[in-house]
């Protein structure tokens, strides 16, 4: 199965290709038009020369052969074929099965207001919007209402990993459940932390709450990894008691370095979560 998904695959690059450079006139490169074209577009030859590869290698792309393709060879096609973003990121999933590096690695800390409206619409299902380094970039008043209010915490206190570890309120929420939550924490964080190894933000933030936090130090030298999951969770709300919810994380597909986390509650959990958010809403703040 898996090899026929490979055909597949680079049968789909090949014929994608070829598109793009069926697309193009020799003009729109700079090149000269000899009028001796059987068919539109570019040669292979004519796109090998702009990007700087082997005709013989451009063309085996073309043919869907199974061959190893780097990120610097995949730029140099993509800007001899003058592919957009959109185009580039599927030529790259195509190629690799994976985002272009620069894509995975935008730090991404705003929202647009169609999401932000999505999120006040949920209500009272609490509801974030982390960035890829785990810092919460939005949110919506159950979110604030539930685990702390966002809108006058301190910006350095707003990444989920670092407040696993350090707040005293999340603890009180958790009770017994807080070991389990910062070991999975983590361990997602850490599954991040395989894409940026080495970027300074991750090795001043890890170095950072090391120092503040001997459990974050032990746990991290075991070197667990977790995918972000589903599932419920438990909190134990000092106003109203216990809340229950199921929990869903998704990226979106325009901007895969945010992740939207909703929380929705079961039985009674929502007329607890609505009396908080409809409280919250009372108070001012800056």
């Amino acid at each position: 199965m898996e090899q026929t998904m490979d055909m597949t695959r680079l049968e789909q690059l090949g014929q994608f290709l070829r598109t793009r450079r069926e697309r193009l006139t020799p003009e729109a490169l700079g090149l000269p038009n000899d009028g001796k074209r059987r068919t539109p577009g570019l040669r292979r030859s004519e796109v090998a020369m702009v990007a700087k590869v082997s005709v013989d290698w451009y063309t085996w792309m073309e043919q869907g052969r199974n061959i190893q393709v780097s990120a610097q060879v995949l730029d140099s096609i993509a800007r001899a074929l003058q592919l957009d973003a959109s185009e580039r990121k599927h030529l790259y999933l195509l190629a690799t099965r994976q985002f272009p590096a620069d894509v995975l690695h935008t730090e991404l800390t705003e929202v647009s207001a169609t999401l932000q409206h999505v999120l006040d619409r949920l209500e009272y299902s609490p509801a974030i919007v982390t960035d890829a380094r785990w810092n919460v970039v939005a949110w919506n008043l159950a979110a604030c209402a539930t685990v702390g209010d966002y809108r006058v915490m301190p910006e350095s206190e707003r990444n989920m990993v670092w407040r696993a570890f350090t707040s005293p309120y999340l603890r009180q929420l958790l009770r017994d459940k807080w070991e389990e939550h910062a070991q999975i924490r983590l361990a997602q964080f850490r599954a991040s932390y395989g894409t940026y190894a080495g970027d300074p933000w991750w090795e001043e933030f890890i170095i950072g709450l090391s120092n503040v936090s001997s459990h974050f130090r032990e746990w991290w030298a075991k070197h667990e990894v977790l995918p972000v999951s589903e599932g419920n969770k438990v909190y134990f709300h000092p106003e109203v008691g216990e809340l229950t919810l199921e929990h869903i994380t998704f990226q979106l597909s325009d901007a895969p370095g945010l992740r939207v986390m909703v929380n929705t509650p079961i039985g009674e959990t929502e007329g607890k979560i609505k009396r908080l958010t409809e409280n919250l809403k009372n108070i001012s703040h800056p």
